[in-house]
């Protein structure tokens, strides 16, 4: 990841030390949940509330800094890895999610055999399966 504060600026975000500690834990931590990335931040700043983690991860990811996305069933994750073509794969047994590129070249999700007159700008595909500790516990 590129220094925080420069990122922020870049996106002509005000930089706080809230704000800082939210995009290294999202950095540190990918694909984790809100509320995951709260506990971090508290670890590295002290006492900040839930309801500005959320604030920060959604002006986050409304501005491309951060990428949100909701695995059926589960809470939305957060990461860094944005303006790219990739995809996830996630653990039905233990939640654990990880990136996976795409298989077939750098944007041919988008397009669509039958759009239905939309223009599409992005696609998301989530694997499901078991990953390979768990495969080995069973």
């Amino acid at each position: 990841m590129h220094d925080p504060a420069t990122l922020l600026r870049e996106h002509r975000i005000p930089v706080t030390a809230q704000r800082l500690a939210v995009l290294r834990a999202v950095s540190r931590r990918p694909h984790s949940t809100a509320d995951a990335i709260a506990e971090v931040v508290r670890a590295d700043i002290g006492a900040i509330s839930r309801q500005a983690v959320y604030d920060a991860l959604g002006m986050m990811v409304n501005k491309g800094l951060l990428r949100r996305i909701q695995p059926a069933g589960s809470p939305a994750l957060y990461e860094n890895r944005v303006g790219d073509n990739h995809h996830h794969v996630i653990c039905r047994s233990c939640g654990k999610t990880a990136d996976v590129d795409c298989a077939v070249g750098e944007r041919p999700c988008l397009t669509a055999a039958d759009d239905s007159g939309f223009q599409i700008d992005e696609a998301e595909v989530i694997y499901w399966g078991t990953c390979p500790d768990c495969l080995s516990s069973k």
